[in-house]
């Protein structure tokens, strides 16, 4: 298959990773910021090609998994109620919120509905006038400027049973804010192709001068990565600092302005909650006033709704780059995809996902 066997041909992973290693002089910290990066990392044992010292940290590049905690619930709440049809990705039915997930209400009687965009839900709206469909919106820039579309065409039906739970992040802010922790230990990035397919990557430039690291935009197949990894470290040890793409058959610098005049009509920047994170300013994307029709946290009395975050969870820590899921003591024991204490071990992008599965001893089921 096109752009893909040929991106996981394994002699030429091998004469990368040996670029790597003979290029590599000290110890350096790559953050890969995107949760299917992450995957495929842990899955093609991308990380044991490299050099010791040469260190991937995972990064919040899973938006499942830094959904805050009560927007889970509210998303709960609006399910449980009479004449509601909840539509989400099915990621979210395994998220666990303070008490249950969408799943178990789904399981009790709620209608909750997995789709495979938010165009269904508006087809399900139309079809059906006499529900409540509510679209969970989760996701990066990535599906944004879907949502934004569909909410475009519930107001050219005249759809007046179309609501939107927004939580829609950015992912800049969210890399400015690990920079500037004092627990950061990040000394490049690469950064999502798929994001950067929609947003371009001039967004970078600042935060490459500001902060002094090199980002390096890449796609999803192992080679993909190794080439990354070989183009970050070669500015780190150059000692430069500057945004370079790999994903030259997909991504180009101003990105895709179709797709961003959808976002900016429809939406506007916002603070967001992020799981594990906190709050990061302008990080987040909301419906403007006037597509306040299609609030659903308004509509259904949810968005005061505020829960605080379990302490028994350290995927705050995995989001953050501090630690690695398997140094989490719930890891594979307490917490495991049966019995999830947080996002990242049931998201199909999760880190914790990840290790569970693909490292030695965990759940091998492809």
């Amino acid at each position: 298959m096109k752009f893909v066997s040929e991106y996981r041909d394994g002699s030429a992973a091998e004469r990368f990773s040996r670029l790597i290693r003979e290029k590599v002089t000290r110890d350096w910290n790559i953050m890969e910021v995107c949760g299917g990066q992450t995957h495929t990392i842990v899955r093609y044992g991308i990380d044991r090609l490299l050099p010791d010292g040469l260190n991937l940290i995972h990064g919040p590049g899973c938006p499942v998994c830094v959904t805050p905690v009560e927007l889970v619930d509210q998303a709960i709440a609006i399910a449980g109620t009479e004449g509601v049809t909840l539509c989400s990705f099915g990621d979210m039915l395994r998220v666990p919120g303070s008490e249950v997930d969408l799943l178990s209400v789904k399981a009790g009687g709620g209608d909750v509905r997995m789709v495979y965009s938010p165009m269904d839900a508006v087809t399900l709206a139309a079809s059906d006038p006499g529900k409540q469909v509510v679209f969970f919106a989760v996701g990066f820039e990535t599906t944004a400027p879907v949502t934004a579309a569909a909410v475009l065409q519930a107001r050219s039906l005249g759809l007046r049973n179309f609501t939107l739970l927004v939580s829609h992040v950015l992912v800049p802010p969210a890399m400015e804010a690990i920079l500037a922790s004092p627990e950061c230990n990040v000394d490049g990035f690469l950064a999502a192709g798929h994001v950067c397919a929609v947003m371009g990557y001039r967004e970078y430039e600042p935060i490459t001068e500001r902060y002094g690291v090199p980002i390096v935009v890449t796609g999803f197949e192992p080679l993909d990565l190794l080439e990354g990894i070989h183009m970050c470290v070669a500015q780190l040890e150059k000692g430069t600092n500057r945004v370079e793409n790999q994903y030259l058959r997909v991504v180009t610098r101003p990105g895709n302005i179709s797709a961003m005049g959808l976002m900016e009509k429809v939406f506007q920047v916002t603070d967001r909650r992020w799981r594990g994170l906190g709050e990061i300013p302008s990080s987040g994307l909301e419906l403007r006033p006037e597509y306040s029709e299609f609030d659903a946290g308004r509509r259904f009395s949810v968005d005061h709704m505020r829960v605080e975050e379990s302490g028994r969870c350290l995927s705050g820590k995995v989001l953050r780059g501090v630690i690695k899921p398997d140094q989490c003591p719930a890891f594979g024991t307490e917490c495991t995809p049966e019995h999830p204490l947080g996002a990242p071990m049931v998201s199909s992008e999760g880190a914790c996902a990840a290790y569970y599965r693909y490292r030695p001893g965990g759940w091998k089921d492809d």
